[in-house]
This record gives C-alpha cells, structure tokens and sequence, in this order.
C-alpha cells in the first residue's frame, strides 16, 4: 500500500506543480490584456481630442498641427493610412469604429492608433514612452486648448461635454486654485499656468494640474492610478481556480483507487457468497494490481481446493465402497465358515480389502496434501542414476517375470557424474509411481532411461504393454481416471498415481507427459524438470 500513497502523493505534487505553473501563466496572459486595456483608457481620450482637431485640417494643416503638437508634448505624432499599417482585421475593425488602440512595442515603447477619417483611410499614430505622464501634459494642453474658444463662465459645461464625448479613462476636473490642496511651491507653479504632477496620499496615483490663465479655474486631471499586477480579486479567482484544479485532480485520482478496490471489495463479496468465479479485472502493476493478482491467485487456489475436497469426497464414497462391500460379505462368510481353512481363506481375503484401503487412504492423503498447496521441499544435491537403480530394485519383485532395465542416455561432456537437485522423498515417490505402474501394465519388459544436461533433467519410463489410447492422454492425469476401470480391479490402484506424479513435478518445476514408446511399443512416461532448483520462498 506504501507505493499507493507515494503515488497519490506525487499526483498530489505533480497537480500542484502544474497548476503553480498554470496559474503563473494565467496571470501573466490576463496581466497583458489588462495592460494593453489599462493603456488604452488613458490614451483613449486624448487622441480622440486630437483625431476631432485634425479631422477638419487639410494635408497640410495638419502636418503642421502634428509638428507642433510634437514638439510640445514630446510625442512623436504621424498620419499613416490604414492600409500601410498592416493590421489584424480586429484591429482594423475597431479602428474604423473611432476607438483606440494601444500596442506594446517595449517595456516603455508603446503605439497609439486611432481613427482621423475614414474617408481619407488616415490614422493617428503617436510613439509613447511614458504613457501616464506624457498623455496627461498633452491632455492638459488639448483640453486647454478646446476651451480658450468659450467664455470661462462656460468652461465647466462645455469641460463636461467632452468628458462625456471623448470616454477619458481617468476623471477631469475644473477646480478653484484655493480649492486644490497643494504646497505652496506647486501652487505658484499652477498659478503661473505650468504642469505639476502631484503624488495621491496612497503612494500609487498621481494628479495632474495646471492653471488656465487669465481665469480663476485649474484643470486636474485624475487621481490616474498605477496598474495593480497583483489585485486581490485576480488573486483570489486564481487561487480558487487552482483549487479546484487540485481537488479535481485529486479526486480523479482517488476515484480511480476507489473503483479499483470497490472491483476487490465487489469479488470477495461474490466468493463470501459462493460464487467462486469470481476475478477482478488486474490493471497496470501498481500494488492495486499486483494485489488484484494476488486476490485472483488466492480465489483460484480456493477454488481448486474445494474443487479437490469435493473430488476427494466423491472418490471416498466411491472407492470405499467395494473394499467395504468385500470386508462386510469376508465377515458373513467367516461366521458360515465351517472348517478352519475356509475361515483363513476369507480372512486372508479381508487382509487384502484392509491392504487396499490403506493404501487409498495414503495416496488420497498425499493427493490431498499436494493440491493443498506446496509442501516443505528440502532440495538436496543427488545422484539421479543411484535413485532411479535403488528406486528399480525396490519394486522389480513385485513382478519377477517383467524384466526392468536402467540406463543413462547422455550426459554433458564436462560434468562429472549425474547429479541433480531435488527433493529425495517425493522425487522418488514420482518414481515409484511410474515404475509401478509401468511394471503393472507390462508384458515382460519395462525400460527407465535418464538423461542430464546442463540445465535439465529428464526420465522416461516405458514398457511393452497394450499402451494407452492417445485420446485418453490427457485425462490421464486427472484424480481418480482410469483407462479400464474393469481391468484396473484386477491390475490394482487407484487413479491417484499419476496425478501425484505431475504435482510432485510441478512443484519442481517441471511437468510429466505420456507418450507411445518407439522402442517397447507400449506406453512411455516422461518427466521433465530444472537440475537446479531455486530456493523456496516463505
């Protein structure tokens, strides 16, 4: 679970990364537009005065209005055509609508356009660096300018007139010089009918003011405010906007696990219910997946478990009942026996159900303890070729008629021996099991070559009996299959040998098949698996 934490952790600071970045990113675009708005409101009226100036002006009158105005204001001024300007079609736009428009060229470089008439298709252009200031000395001098042609009784009607007109981004006022709160250096200056700029009490706003001669007004202009980068509204909106981005992430991410485990939750309810088909879908190889793995692993093994215990109890109650039958009919024999030997005949009889139950007990132990799940498996190093004589020998009076022949087949040119890993006990249970059954079926011969190579072992067992049908090759490793069940009275055993055998070789990691003997001509049984083992794991 530590790697699911870690990596919601990392989406966590992946999210913040990228909306840290967004966010950046998301104030540096909508600083620019409320830069290029900001600008534009403070030149708005201004060349708008000017445009109204120059619209009446022929060529050359106007040339000579833009050097003046030039030279005064410290602007250059310039009437271009419209087409010469190359401009967007927004742009050219909103300039035939007579409004103004504000590009940043620079840092402290900015070009002023607006519309003179649009039937000649000219247009203002004017370079800025300093827009606040320089905009405002040339406002001051336009306004002035448009209200000498009035009587100064008139000057605050028709002020507001081209307030209203001319759409100033900043308030502009006619006061009375004693009603202006200015030193009294500043005031001598207004008095006098120069420009003074006057810093607002907040530290980020400035007024501009200048004495109308000859009358008792003062024009100001503002308080024009400096630009805030960061307003706190802007900053809020962001920091709610990243939030959100944040939760949604985080919730996405959450929810993904959410579903993942709800999927696990969903199955174990489903196997707690009996359905033990139950799997979760496995996705990707994080510890949800590697754990969704797991479950299904556990959910097959117990499925196969209690697929064994109800094979196991269907073969008890099938498998008991004739060495049972047999006993319960010995023991009515025995008591209408007569002579002594008749009573040793049956009682020898019934020697041999008990020899047969205990040996089916024994193998339905073994089979059971094998599916169960992996015994203790002490590998140890062995000689295979002195297990596969010991294991022949052991068995070969079973049937002294049946002749049994071991050899080795090859061995790597450089190894020194036949040595292999293994576990001794079921190792030679497997054998057993093959040799048994080979010597069983057998008309007169059984064969047990064995090969090691580098990497690999293998033992085929063969024989010269009837074989076994190549349809019937597969189920012959099933619990309880018998090729003839007739037969298998008469031959012995129990169906278990051969599924004991390919567990004990799946557990080495290797795998037992069957075949058709080319030499013997009856059937081959072949065992595979790894010389070295890996150690088991707890």
């Amino acid at each position: 679970m530590k790697s699911i934490f870690l990596r919601i952790y990392g989406g966590m600071l992946l999210a913040l990364v990228l909306v840290a970045a967004l966010g950046a990113f998301t104030l540096h675009v909508v600083n620019e537009v409320r830069s290029g708005r900001y600008l534009e409101e403070l030149a708005r009226g201004t060349f708008r005065l000017m445009a109204d100036d120059l619209r009446p002006m022929n060529d050359i009158e106007r040339r000579r209005a833009l050097s003046q105005w030039s030279r005064l204001m410290g602007i250059p001024l310039q009437q271009r055509t419209l087409d010469s300007l190359n401009m967007p079609g927004r742009d050219r736009a909103r300039l035939l609508k007579d409004d103004v428009l504000v590009r940043q060229n620079g840092p402290h470089d900015f070009k002023v356009t607006t519309q003179i008439s649009a039937a000649e298709g000219m247009i203002l252009v004017g370079e800025v660096e300093q827009i606040s200031e320089q905009l405002a000395r040339a406002t001051i001098y336009l306004l002035m300018d448009d209200l000498q042609g009035y009587p100064a009784s008139q000057y605050p009607y028709h002020l507001a007139r081209i307030v209203r007109d001319k759409q100033f981004g900043f308030e502009v006022h006619l006061r009375n010089l004693k009603d202006v709160d200015l030193d009294d250096d500043q005031s001598r200056r207004v008095e006098e009918g120069d420009t003074v700029l006057a810093l607002g009490k907040d530290g980020r706003s400035i007024r501009v003011l200048s004495g109308i001669l000859n009358t008792p007004w003062t024009l100001e202009l503002g308080p024009i405010h400096q630009m805030n980068p960061y307003p706190t509204q802007l900053l809020l909106g962001i920091a709610l906007v990243a939030l959100t981005l944040i939760g949604l992430i985080v919730f996405f991410l959450v929810s993904r696990l959410e579903q993942r485990l709800l999927g696990l939750d969903t199955a174990a309810a489903r196997i707690a219910r009996g359905n033990l088909d139950a799997r979760v879908e496995v996705r990707g190889s994080d510890s949800v997946g590697r754990l969704a793995g797991t479950f299904n692993h556990m959910a097959e093994q117990l499925q196969q478990l209690l697929s064994v215990q109800r094979e196991l109890v269907r073969a008890v109650s099938h498998e008991l009942r004739t060495p049972v039958a047999r006993l319960r009919f010995g023991l009515e024999m025995i008591e209408s026996a007569q002579t002594d030997s008749a009573r040793r005949k049956y009682m020898d009889g019934m020697d041999g159900d008990i020899q047969e139950l205990d040996t089916l007990v024994d193998e339905m132990l073994t089979y059971a303890r094998l599916e169960q799940g992996s015994p203790p498996m002490t590998f140890e190093r062995l000689e295979l070729s002195a297990l596969v004589e010991r294991v022949a020998g052991e068995i070969a009076p079973l049937r002294r008629e049946v002749r049994i022949t071991c050899e080795a087949t090859s061995l790597v040119p450089f190894d020194q021996g036949s040595w292999i890993e293994a576990e001794p006990r079921y190792l030679q249970r497997a054998l057993q099991n093959l040799i048994g059954n080979a010597l069983r079926y057998a008309e007169g011969r059984v064969r047990v070559s064995y090969r090691v190579s580098f990497d690999r072992c293998r033992v085929d067992v063969e024989d010269d009996g009837p074989g076994v049908p190549e349809e019937r090759w597969e189920r012959l490793f099933t619990p309880f299959f018998r090729v003839d069940d007739s037969r298998t009275r008469v031959t012995g055993g129990h169906g278990l040998g051969l599924s004991i055998v390919r567990r004990i070789m799946r557990w080495h990691g290797g795998r037992a098949h069957i075949g058709r003997s080319e030499k013997l001509g009856g059937a081959c049984f072949t065992l595979v698996w790894p010389r070295r083992q890996r150690p088991q794991s707890d």
